[in-house]
This record gives C-alpha cells, structure tokens and sequence, in this order.
C-alpha cells in the first residue's frame, strides 16, 4: 500500500492532537460515580439541632400516615397508575391490602393495585429509616435578617450540635450550611458566619468535618465571590491542618447573570473553574430566579418557562463535568389550615388541602426528573412524601419495559459485533443503563433489579455502555 503520510508528519499532528484531546477530557470527565441525594431540606439555623433531620422523617411519616392511611387513598391523592380502580370502602380496602401483602414481588408488579402498593410500603419504609438524604442549615433565606448578635450564636449552637451529631450518628448522609452571599452588602456577615461555624465545628470535633459536608454560596454572580470563598477555605485548611481541598461548595443558580453576563455568555463553567475543583453541584433558585426575570408571584413556580430554559442552560453548559445539578423548591406546603380539635368538615377539609398541594408538588417534581434534574429542594418534612412519591413513580412507571429494552439491546449489539453488522445506536443503551443508574441511586429499585438486564455488577459500575461493549468485543 502507498501511503502519503509519514510517521514524522502523524507523530507531530497528532501529539498536538492527544494535548487537545485530554485537556478536553479533563474537563468533560463524565458523570460521578458516588452516591447523589435526590433531595436537599433547607431549614433555618436557628431551628436546627443534632437529631434535626430523624425528626423531620418521623414529622413526614406522622403526615402521610395521617392523610393517606392506606395505600388507596395514597394511589388516589396522587393518581398513580391503576389508582382509578381502586376501591372505596373501608372493608373492601382492607381486603384488598391483605390480599397483596400475600403475593410475590412478581405477582404485585402484575396486580392492577400493585404499584400504588409498592410505592406507598416504598415511601413508609424510607421515610423510617432515612427521611432526610440531604440537610442544609441555612443562614440565609430560612434564617432571615437578624442582629449580629443572634447570628453569631446561632452560628456556634448550630457547629455544636453538629459536632453532637456526629458523635451520635445522627445527621443526614449529606450536610452543610448556607451563608449569607458574597455582595457587598451581605459579604462580612456571610464570612463571619462561615468562620464561626467551622472553627467552632473543627474545634469540637479534633478537626474531623461531617462525610459529604459542603458550604453552600447563594446567589453568584461573578467568579470573584467564588475565588474568595475558596480563599477562605484555604486559611481554614491551614488554620486546622485539613488536606488542600478537603472543604467543598456548591453554588446557587438564581440570578440572570448567572445564565448570562453582559457579555452575553453562559459563566457557569467560569464559576466551576474559579473553585479550584471545590465546587461539586449548583442549586437552583426558583423564586429568586423567576423574580429576577420580573415575573410575578402569583407565576412564580418550578415549571415556568424561564426555569425551563434556565434549567436546560445550565445542563447544556455543565454536562459532561461531574457537577452535580439540582432543581428548586415548590413553596406550597401540604399543611391543612385548621389545627386543635378539629370537627370532621375541618379534617376533611384539611386532607384536601393536603392531597392538592401533594398533586402539585408531585408534578413539579415529576417535571424537573423529566427534564433530567434527579434532585431538588424540600423545604417543609409535609413535603418528603411527595419527594419520594415522585421519584420512586417516575422510576418504577418504566422498569419492566427497560428491562427489556435495554436486556434486548445488549444482545442486539452483541450480536451484531459477533456477525460483523454495524450497531452505531449506543446512544440509546446509554440512556437506559442511565435509567438504571439514576433508579438505583435514587432507592428505586434494588440492585437484584438492575442485574436481570443480563448486565454484570462490574458492567453496571463501568457507568459506560460503550465501554461494555467495548470489554464484551473483546471477550467474543
């Protein structure tokens, strides 16, 4: 064969090629491999103590036993599949309940009552044994404008109780603070609090931070806030001996600017890099962000088409970098209006309250899965029923045709590498490996679940179908 090109020529474009290429993959990494909550509780400082988030799964679970005592009122309130033939009386309830308590994972997956049975033992049994993944003691929004003086105490009662906490394992698998931002108004209260709240914390605990512990930053702007607080990070490591980058943030997603400066281009991968790799997920500010665009309140909600386009923004912007996205709060609490002894009107009348404002916030939630944000804000404990409602619905709706799908997919794919055929659709295996990924992060199904796809745990860690059928080529 006569070839043109000559190995000095190749050898020299492309090792300008291969530098290109992994600069590149630097910073489109992939997605993490750890664990992402699926939800964070913002709560205010002030209310916060070590047992802070056992309490608020035993509040959720207190709701949602109280409002759905069954799982046929639970089906109906947030209309999940097969709900509508669900039965009305209290007799044939209970029948229908010990019925299925007696079938096999099997035969309640075919049973037309099936789903909203498992979701509802689903969201009891979480609800008891991890009500909280994720806890962010706020001293901003939820905390408010209050004297230096409050602040300051807060900020060392609160660094105690988490130390507390620690001690007695009783905090939430992921934890950390909210300051006030770094604007010029706000910028030395916010660090104020920052210093105390961690020389207080590494203090009390013989410089050991919470596992999964992060600061979060509100409403960023440039990355000068960023650089500073890293900054500060910095004195803190080197005040308590901590390693170079143990302390990590996240940002909020809340201002215009923050989706587009005044030159008219998206800054969050700026933001990302003036972290030093410190930044590990942003969060977005659905309220702050909707007034920023002059939208009025009575429309300020999670599904608004400047959250949509907000929200595809920033996914198109960070895609690809391991940091972690998390949409909004809805603010309408399924709390009933009267309290005290109450007569049967008022609590029927409270449990209506209580199921619409489960319905919306189920639907937001479901709006943002659909949109490819698998986490979100709660801001009330009434709230996490609907939280884990959504996600294991939203799941669990679609996994036996995944099953299939993606079991079919592989020995499509195998087979056409072992015949020799083209297969260039990996594309649509990595979207249903992703579906598993996501549902077994979020407790959804189990990993029993994922293996009957036909793929091995090893396959399934690889996070990669390319890479499957890479490793499965190779074995033919």
């Amino acid at each position: 064969m006569n070839l043109s090109i000559s190995e000095t020529n190749k050898s020299s474009i492309f090792g300008d090629l291969k530098t290109a290429n992994l600069a590149f993959n630097k910073i489109y990494r992939g997605d993490r491999e750890d664990r992402q909550p699926i939800h964070t509780v913002y709560g205010g400082a002030n209310l916060f103590k070590s047992n802070t988030t056992d309490v608020l799964g035993g509040i959720a679970l207190k709701s949602l036993l109280h409002y759905a005592a069954n799982f046929v009122d639970f089906g109906k309130a947030f209309n999940l599949r097969g709900s509508d033939s669900l039965p009305n009386s209290e007799s044939d309830q209970l029948e229908l309940a010990q019925e299925l308590a007696l079938l096999s994972s099997e035969d309640l997956k075919a049973h037309p009552a099936g789903f909203s049975y498992n979701i509802y033992q689903k969201v009891i049994a979480k609800l008891k044994k991890e009500g909280v993944e994720d806890f962010r003691i706020d001293f901003e929004d939820g905390f408010g404008n209050r004297s230096d003086r409050e602040e300051d105490e807060t900020a060392i009662f609160a660094a105690k109780e988490v130390a507390k906490g620690m001690q007695n394992q009783t905090l939430s698998p992921f934890i950390g603070i909210r300051i006030k931002p770094f604007t010029e108004e706000l910028k030395d209260r916010g660090l104020r609090t920052l210093d105390l709240f961690l020389s207080t914390l590494l203090s009390e605990s013989k410089g050991t931070l919470p596992d999964n512990f992060v600061v979060m930053l509100p409403k960023v702007t440039i990355p000068e806030q960023i650089i500073a607080l890293v900054s500060f990070f910095e004195i803190i490591e080197d005040s308590f001996n901590l390693e170079s980058g143990t302390l990590k943030m996240e940002m909020m997603v809340e201002t215009t600017q923050s989706i587009m400066d005044h030159n008219g281009t998206n800054p969050l991968y700026r933001f990302i890099l003036a972290s030093k790799g410190r930044c590990i997920a942003t969060h977005f500010g659905t309220y702050d962000y909707t007034a920023s665009n002059n939208i009025t309140a009575s429309y300020q909600e999670m599904d608004h088409d400047v959250c949509d386009f907000a929200h595809y923004t920033t996914k198109v912007a960070l895609a690809h970098t391991g940091i972690w996205l998390s949409d909004g709060a809805t603010n309408t609490m399924p709390i009933g209006p009267h309290r005290g002894e109450l007569t049967e009107t008022q609590e029927i009348e409270n449990k209506d309250v209580v199921h619409r404002a489960w319905l919306k916030g189920y639907e937001h939630i479901r709006h943002s899965l659909y949109k490819g944000l698998y986490q979100g804000w709660d801001l009330n404990p009434a709230q996490l029923p609907m939280r884990y409602t959504a996600v294991y619905a939203f799941f669990l709706e679609s996994y036996d045709d995944a099953v299939v799908r993606l079991k079919t997919f592989v020995e499509k794919a195998a087979q056409a590498t072992l015949i020799g055929d083209t297969f260039d659709d990996a594309a649509t295996g990595q979207g249903l490996l992703n579906y598993f990924l996501k549902a077994l992060n979020s407790g959804a199904i189990t990993i029993d679940e994922v293996l009957v796809t036909g793929l091995t745990l090893d396959e399934i860690r690889t996070r990669s179908f390319a890479k499957i059928l890479k490793d499965r080529r190779a074995k033919l």
